[in-house]
């Protein structure tokens, strides 16, 4: 059970935000933007930190094209009696255009406990496929990777969701293409940092498994302006919750 404390923490900031692709402007972020968030179990009886976690917006040359490109870094690790009992020290990267938002290259080095994965994936947009040392599979067009579609869906507006309020996404994790949605919720209020703060609130939808429970079990804040930055998720387990909050920013987007 330890492991999907952690776990369901990390796939939370994984799908917290993703999405299909066009060309827009991006006022939601800018190379040097650093998230740092606290993940935690709760409980009636406790509230543990189980981990963190923190993503790193830079910008790098494709050598293929000369283009300048995003590279974001995301590390998560356990901590405290977790750490004792399921180390996780995990690492993601990805290379995506800065029009399109759509990836080159995404890279995983992941420990968690006993388990180990690298993955080193390259996406081919011409021939539409993603490939790994393992194995090369087809992909749809609109194809991210877990760390662009967190940062594509933050250039999107209320306005992108259909008459159901759902949005549909492709994403690439561990050789396979995932197709889910994700559902707006409303607008709510939130306490971030002692300040009462606009926010949209989003299910993400999952995959029904020992842990969760529905659908769409979980639930994450994101800001009510055009930086779209998540501030809080909270998913229901078996017992208790799985938490995820923004304790630190830097370099917040300020605009053109």
């Amino acid at each position: 059970m330890i492991r999907y404390f952690i776990l369901a923490g990390y796939f939370l900031l994984a799908l917290l935000i993703q999405g299909f692709s066009q060309n827009r402007i991006n006022t939601a972020f800018e190379a040097g933007e650093t998230l740092t968030y606290r993940i935690y179990y709760s409980s009636a009886i406790i509230d543990a930190t189980a981990g963190q976690a923190t993503l790193v917006v830079n910008q790098s040359i494709n050598h293929g094209t000369g283009d300048t490109v995003y590279h974001v870094t995301g590390n998560g690790y356990s901590k405290g009696l977790f750490d004792l009992f399921f180390t996780v020290r995990d690492t993601y990267e990805s290379y995506f255009d800065k029009n399109t938002l759509l990836p080159d290259t995404f890279i995983r080095d992941t420990h968690e406990g006993s388990y180990s994965r690298y993955d080193f994936v390259t996406f081919n947009r011409k021939n539409l496929t993603a490939k790994t040392s393992r194995k090369t599979i087809a992909i749809p067009p609109k194809t991210f990777d877990i760390i662009s579609a967190f940062y594509y869906m933050r250039t999107l507006t209320v306005a992108d969701f259909n008459a159901d309020s759902i949005y549909l996404i492709n994403f690439y994790l561990d050789d396979s293409v995932y197709h889910s949605a994700i559902k707006y919720m409303g607008r709510d209020t939130l306490m971030v940092n002692n300040k009462k703060t606009p926010a949209i609130k989003l299910a993400p939808m999952m995959a029904t498994g020992e842990v969760f429970a529905d659908k769409y079990p979980m639930f994450v804040w994101v800001t009510d302006d055009k930086k779209h930055i998540p501030v809080f998720a909270k998913s229901k387990i078996i017992v208790g919750s799985v938490n995820v909050e923004l304790i630190k920013s830097k370099n917040i987007f300020t605009g053109f």
